[in-house]
């Protein structure tokens, strides 16, 4: 059983809002330079909480900087990934309460390239399915031989990436180590069928799972294709892709880093990091969000905004939630008044969809939220920064809403040093209220941290 560190912190922000000079481009709708100005004259409240790290990555088998958040289930366990160690090509693990601390379990080693073809790299959170079973994705391995499109890919890894699926061992376990069964359900061959999933898949009720691609389709962007949008449909023990799809087309984005959402109506909404309108002097776009909606057996999509940069932020890594109301929220990595990215709302109004900025981050470029945010019931919002806040190396962070504007109260600021740093990680909560998340650097080896957050 690992001990966890604890640091007692004061949750008040060192991060002030940016000054800023506001751009009067008369297509900026009303709505989104209201909703900013008021952001920006709000106070960060002070407020005590615990900063906790319940793992330090070694590495070893238990991993190695982990690039994705935590996925919960009923009795409080924790499941991630990591996106090296192991092997060398990143693990899946688990984390259970034990009396009051914290029992750490490797539950899988990806073997890779050199050791056979489950994949490597996940980026990505974990799905937990009906029965228990976890779904996510890699973002390479897989590789279908020496002549596949991905080899000599990024990050020192080859193959275009997988879906798979975990199931804890069929007999009773005597020990913390006992492997989960991965099965592979698909390895992407790097063309027309996608590359690299970095994004978390989703499943529908009659088991089907959605997810992107950053890559691949029918469509080149620059140097790159433009990624997709895919479902996998179980067959005869068996798995079937189809992309519904292809992005690159009337300027919709490209790129999309994260997974998908349904809403009631069985739609899918994403976004894309790069693609839309030149903005910022970046031919390649700033992003984009969309919707697609069934229609006749196919997929149409609509484009719902396009990132400007300046104001609105850029690079739309981080995914979306529905919160309160039908309203869909979200962040951007870089752009907005302080550069640093930015947390926005887009509400439907009128069959269209009104545009604001509810937070502009202080940072450099692609240093902001880099997953998606969560929603308490009360509807504040919570979320990481990659490499904003205090120290430049990471935040936790709340967005409060009352009377009108919104207040960010910073729930730790990373170091880089025993506390971890530069988190790519969304965050979960527990019953109690507690948050938990994971950090891909710093730590006792510099290899990543599990941490929560205790209100």
């Amino acid at each position: 059983m690992e001990a966890p560190a604890t640091f007692s912190l004061e949750g008040s922000s060192a991060m002030s809002h940016p000054s800023q000079k506001f751009n009067s481009d008369p297509c900026l709708p009303a709505a989104l330079t209201l909703v900013l100005l008021l952001t920006v004259l709000a106070l960060p409240a002070a407020q005590a909480q615990t900063y906790t790290v319940l793992h330090n990555f070694t590495g070893g088998s238990d991993g190695a900087n982990p690039e994705a958040g935590l996925a919960i289930d009923r009795a409080g366990k924790l499941y991630g990934t990591t996106f090296r160690g192991g092997t060398g090509f990143g693990t899946i693990f688990r984390l259970a309460h034990s009396g009051s601390g914290w029992v750490f379990s490797p539950l899988y080693l990806f073997a890779g390239r050199d050791g056979g073809n489950d994949g490597a790299g996940p980026t990505a959170s974990l799905t937990i399915g009906p029965d228990g079973s976890l779904y996510g994705t890699t973002a390479y391995g897989g590789a279908h031989g020496e002549g596949d499109v991905c080899n000599g890919s990024r990050n020192g890894y080859t193959g275009c990436g997988t879906v798979f699926s975990l199931r804890p061992p069929a007999t009773a376990c005597k020990t913390a180590l006992c492997p989960w069964n991965e099965t592979i359900l698909y390895r992407f061959g790097g063309t027309f069928d996608g590359s690299f999933p970095g994004g978390d898949v989703i499943l529908d009720q009659a088991g089907s799972i959605y997810g992107t691609t950053e890559s691949g389709g029918l469509y080149a962007c620059e140097v790159f294709l433009c990624g997709t949008v895919f479902q996998l449909t179980p067959s005869s023990g068996s798995w079937n892709e189809t992309v519904l799809w292809n992005f690159g087309q009337d300027n919709d984005g490209w790129l999309p880093e994260s997974g998908l959402i349904f809403d009631q109506g069985g739609n899918l909404y994403g976004t894309t990091g790069l693609g839309g309108d030149q903005c910022l002097g970046q031919v390649s776009g700033c992003g984009t969000v969309f919707e697609l909606t069934p229609t006749n057996g196919s997929w149409t999509e609509t484009v719902l905004h396009v990132f400007t940069g300046d104001i609105d932020g850029a690079f739309a890594d981080a995914g979306l939630i529905f919160g309160n109301g039908g309203n869909l929220y979200g962040a951007t990595s870089g752009g907005g008044p302080g550069s640093g990215g930015t947390v926005f709302e887009l509400t439907p109004s009128n069959g269209g969809w009104v545009p604001a900025v509810l937070y502009g981050f202080s940072g450099s470029l692609r240093a902001g939220p880099h997953a998606r945010l969560i929603m308490d019931s009360s509807g504040n919002l919570y979320g990481t920064t990659l490499a904003d806040g205090a120290n430049g190396k990471g935040s936790v962070f709340k967005l409060t809403f009352s009377g009108g504007t919104w207040t960010y109260t910073s729930l730790h600021d990373f170091t880089g040093g025993i506390d971890g740093g530069y988190p790519y990680s969304d965050l979960v909560f527990d019953t109690n209220g507690n948050l938990y998340g994971t950090a891909s650097a710093g730590g006792s080896n510099n290899d990543g941290v599990v941490f929560e957050v205790t209100p």
